[in-house]
């Protein structure tokens, strides 16, 4: 305790009366520690400049069913070359992305359309996927069982039909999309991108085959993703139109598809991409679509899995997974809230917050404000919440921050930014949300604060669906138990 600027007469105060006022400032200390976290200035930076790989700290809750996941930036990307044009991400462009990707899928449910997805992945390591700018990815190969428990890989066999190892391809983990797809020979640049993996060739796979026009797989893409028909070869072609400009076209093929020892599924349907349009950066090899409609991985293993997968999305310098299937040990505590499907447009997973606290006290807005709930996205960046309640949680947020004021600039659509340069560390104020029947998500200081600014922002209106981006399910296991109608959250699972 500092007494060194207090007057005489209130030092003799504090010295005479030390043995009770500092077990009360023990309990003031204790109450501060249950409202602030006290964390390094430099933990605060999207990717550390001393980041190092640290991988997995927890085991998975299904743990005979999973891959490895982890962010497309950072030590323990393998796509990520430690090159500062690599680690540099420029947030401006990524929030740009994200109103991009948010905006059109509020289109979708609102015109009850088809589904969107792609952009910033999530990767997994037995289905390598890699999100463009800030979401997670996953590895998995296409065509032999011989491939490595670290990527998705698609079988190749030589002329003499002997089989060769698998093929890895390294994609987008995306829960707003149905159309799994990679890119395909022939590939020719610039109608395919550049890949680090070596391209997906189906005259290597003693197990490719395309899928025919008429056949129900083929009828099933509809007016949304279906893409009629070769003239010559009677192929289904496909479409996927993404909310960023971007799309792919090409066959609609099937495999069989090996993520990991464990993972392996026969006849798996995915797009065979000839062409895309636009960049689908970082160098992946197509996405994995896990959304809750028709011809998603999810859709195509529900009787094997038990119609549920996971997630756990980590922060850059850790590794996540990507589970098929709900968890198998009891120990493993989940809490749960209601999964809302909206019947028009299947794909998205939505849920409802009840409450959020800031600094041990809940916002002192209605429950109604909440109505319009919110999508469980693995790509959205940032959480969006209706304005009003966006203005609750900023109000409560800079009254926390008062000491590092005043506000810097504000980055695309996070207006609540500071410049901490001059402080060795920050006292963060505790966020939690809350969710319908309970569930809540109390959030790490990097999952409220994305380089100096709070990491969240306002919808276009008080009517306009909400989004739990993937800076806040950061080190939460999140599962999709569709089957069972909920959304499990299991903390500090990677």
């Amino acid at each position: 305790m500092k007494v060194s600027s207090l007057q005489p007469m209130l030092l003799l105060i504090i010295l005479s009366s030390s043995c009770c006022l500092s077990a009360n400032a023990g309990a003031r200390d204790h109450h501060e520690l249950q409202r602030f976290m006290v964390v390094p200035t430099s933990s605060l930076k999207h990717i550390p400049e001393d980041a190092t790989c640290s991988g997995h700290k927890v085991k998975p809750s299904n743990s005979t069913a999973w891959v490895p996941m982890n962010r497309p930036h950072g030590p323990c990307s393998s796509t990520s070359s430690r090159a500062s044009e690599d680690m540099g991400i420029d947030v401006d462009d990524m929030l740009l992305w994200d109103q991009l990707r948010t905006s059109y899928i509020r289109t979708q449910l609102s015109t009850d359309v088809g589904s969107v997805g792609a952009g910033i992945p999530i990767i997994a390591r037995s289905t390598t996927v890699s999100n463009r700018d800030y979401t997670p990815s996953s590895t998995a190969s296409v065509g032999t069982n011989s491939g490595t428990s670290k990527s998705i890989q698609k079988s190749d066999q030589t002329t003499t039909n002997e089989h060769q190892d698998a093929v890895s391809q390294t994609v987008v983990v995306d829960t707003s999309s149905d159309i799994p797809w990679v890119q395909c020979l022939p590939c020719p640049i610039p109608q395919c991108h550049l890949q680090k993996d070596p391209l997906y060739d189906p005259a290597k796979s003693s197990t490719f085959a395309p899928i025919p026009c008429g056949s129900p797989a083929c009828k099933e893409l509809g007016s949304s993703y279906g893409n009629g028909c070769s003239p010559t070869t009677d192929e289904c072609k496909y479409i996927v139109n993404y909310g960023d400009g971007k799309a792919t076209t090409g066959t609609y093929v099937t495999d069989t598809l090996t993520m990991s020892p464990t993972i392996v599924v026969k006849d798996f349907r995915f797009g065979c991409s000839h062409a895309v349009r636009g960049s689908f950066s970082n160098q992946n090899a197509g996405i994995l679509a896990l959304g809750g409609g028709r011809g998603s991985l999810l859709e195509q293993t529900a009787d094997a899995y038990g119609n549920a997968f996971s997630y756990c999305i980590p922060k850059p310098s850790s590794a996540g997974f990507l589970s098929l299937g709900g968890p198998v040990e009891a120990s493993f505590k989940f809490e749960y809230t209601p999964l809302i499907k909206n019947k028009h447009a299947p794909t998205f997973y939505i849920v409802h917050l009840e409450a959020i606290i800031v600094a041990g006290k809940q916002l002192g807005v209605p429950p109604t404000a909440f109505a319009t709930g919110a999508v469980m996205d693995s790509g959205a960046v940032v959480t969006q919440l209706p304005p009003q309640v966006y203005a609750a949680l900023r109000a409560a947020f800079r009254s926390a921050m008062a000491a590092y004021g005043p506000l810097a600039a504000s980055v695309r659509n996070l207006d609540t930014c500071y410049d901490f340069t001059r402080f060795p560390e920050v006292k963060v104020p505790k966020v939690s949300l809350v969710f319908a029947g309970g569930a809540t998500l109390d959030l790490e200081p990097a999952s409220i604060i994305l380089d100096g600014c709070l990491a969240f922002a306002a919808t276009p209106g008080e009517e306009s669906v909400g989004f739990i981006g993937n800076v806040q399910q950061q080190t939460y296991e999140v599962l999709y138990d569709v089957g069972g109608g909920k959304v499990g959250f299991r903390r500090g699972a990677c």
